[in-house]
């Protein structure tokens, strides 16, 4: 416990099952006596990069944060850094030979020993480092401080059993393990009770969920009763395999009301051919089969994907073969992907690497298309009345434009007027779509009703403490929506 109060930040690179760990370890930090620090403040006293190893780059990124702070480190004594996560999981004692200044790094099996390796640091004035080859706790079984008063992420397994070969998700997380479903629905309840109405079940592969405790089933009957869960007002998962998705979870989904109608699947090639040089088991017409089965059980389904560009060998064949899918498929939304090599995947030894500028191409020509059917879908919304979840910090210009945001029950993106009457995060907003862009709704003109929830009252007494605000977490997610001047990399742990 340190003898004064310090502060923390906890710096976030990756994909969900990474924002969830963060928030476990922010849980943890402040059980043993830590605080948040507050925002603009220069710097806290324990620095934590949760770190991702998937993206090209991402050596290159901590190690240009971490010698960022090193002059800081220098001139504020006491101060500490750790780094976990699945870089860590991978690179071990390179990091500490390359930035000598880190006192704790920790991997992706053991997040609940931070505040012990950072004391023991502090106490030893040497680098503490600890990497678990096998999970000791469920990251769901730790103290949490979420970011969120209103909707929260639970995991359900952890780990992957496939071997796809562009992915090393696997190689870091480890094999797919299960948590009990009597533990999951246990801490579904006590979120809701914490006011809690939104809860995305969260797994590397969510649907394999029961393989590791030998039931087949247990993932749509899982889905099943979260529909008896009392005040559990939204259900979502991700991400899903489709070797895995099986009838039963369609069923599960268009009969349990307050799972909701979207489905994140993902494709990442339209190619058999190039699907079976990923490694992925499933084929073009598994795929399709797939989504014409949800279209028709639940008309309605808002369905997105991942994709990626330019695997090695692909041909302009292949590349018309994921147009085709994308056509068929008639995507809400896509998170497209310019294939680059990941050190330590099969993928990054395979012949037939394409040069950047055929990537960058076909990645342009892809996205197009998928802007154009994004947008025709979106304009089917218009005059639809939907119930939209007041967000925090989904629509970047409410301020200037006096709008609110937040999600359909599909997750489309809704901004809407402000109405006149009090309105608070977590509170459900009746609205009428009056105009579709792209990658958002519009609902211009008076709210139809507001619905005050127990995930406003729990929003409006988390705001009210007088606690510092929590550091912010910095997504490594992937855009959409026009190239970005820089080539986006493949894949991401959510990328199933």
């Amino acid at each position: 416990m340190p003898e004064v109060t310090r502060t923390y930040e906890v710096r976030t690179f990756g994909c969900q099952m990474n924002v969830h760990d963060s928030e476990r370890m922010a849980g943890l930090l402040e059980q043993a006596g830590y605080v948040p620090a507050a925002p603009g403040a220069d710097g806290a006293d324990v620095v934590v990069f949760n770190t991702c190893a998937v993206r090209e780059n991402a050596d290159n990124r901590l190690y240009g944060n971490l010698g960022q702070l090193a002059p800081k480190k220098a001139a504020r004594p006491g101060m500490q850094i750790a780094v976990g996560g699945c870089l860590a999981q991978k690179d071990r004692d390179t990091i500490v030979r390359r930035a000598p200044w880190v006192d704790v790094v920790f991997g992706t099996h053991n997040v609940g020993s931070l505040p012990v390796l950072l004391e023991r640091a502090r106490v030893q004035r040497e680098a503490q480092v600890e990497i678990a080859e096998s999970l000791e706790a469920f990251p769901s079984t730790l103290p949490t401080r979420r970011e969120s008063a209103y909707a929260a992420w639970v995991a359900i397994s952890v780990g992957c059993n496939n071997t796809c070969t562009f992915c090393i998700v696997p190689a870091l997380r480890g094999k797919e393990k299960d948590r009990r479903p009597g533990d999951i629905l246990a801490e579904i309840e006590t979120l809701v009770a914490e006011g809690v109405t939104e809860i995305t079940l969260l797994g590397q592969n969510v649907n394999a969920y029961g393989s590791d405790i030998g039931d087949r089933q247990a993932f749509s009957k899982l889905l099943t009763a979260c529909g008896r869960i009392e005040g559990l007002e939204r259900v979502r998962f991700t991400s899903p395999h489709p070797r895995d998705f099986t009838d039963d979870v369609i069923e599960a989904m268009a009969t349990t009301p307050n799972v909701m109608p979207q489905l994140h699947m993902p494709l990442q090639s339209g190619s058999s051919r190039v699907l079976r040089a990923m490694r992925r088991s499933y084929r073009q017409e598994r795929y399709l089969g797939i989504i014409e089965k949800v279209r028709a059980a639940i008309p309605d389904a808002a369905i997105t994907t991942d994709i990626i560009v330019g695997f090695p060998g692909e041909t302009e064949e292949d590349f018309e073969e994921t147009l085709h899918v994308v056509r068929e498929a008639r995507f809400a939304q896509a998170f497209t992907f310019q294939y680059s090599k990941r050190p330590g995947t099969p993928a990054a030894e395979m012949p037939g690497q394409i040069s950047k500028e055929v990537v960058r191409a076909r990645y342009e020509r892809l996205v197009a298309l998928q802007d154009d059917i994004s947008w025709e879908e979106n304009k089917k919304q218009v005059g639809r009345t939907v119930e939209v979840l007041v967000a925090e910090g989904e629509g970047r210009k409410d301020d200037a434009t006096r709008r609110l945001s937040g999600r359909a029950p599909d997750n489309r993106l809704v901004h809407f007027d402000r109405p006149a009457e009090p309105i608070r995060p977590g509170d459900v907003a009746t609205v009428e779509i009056t105009y579709a862009a792209p990658h958002h709704l519009l609902a211009e003109g008076p709210v139809k009703a507001v619905r005050r929830t127990r995930s406003g009252d729990a929003w409006e007494r988390r705001t009210a403490a007088p606690a510092p605000a929590p550091a912010g977490v910095m997504l490594g997610l992937p855009t959409i929506g026009a190239p970005a001047p820089s080539a986006e990399p493949a894949g991401g742990c959510h990328a199933h």
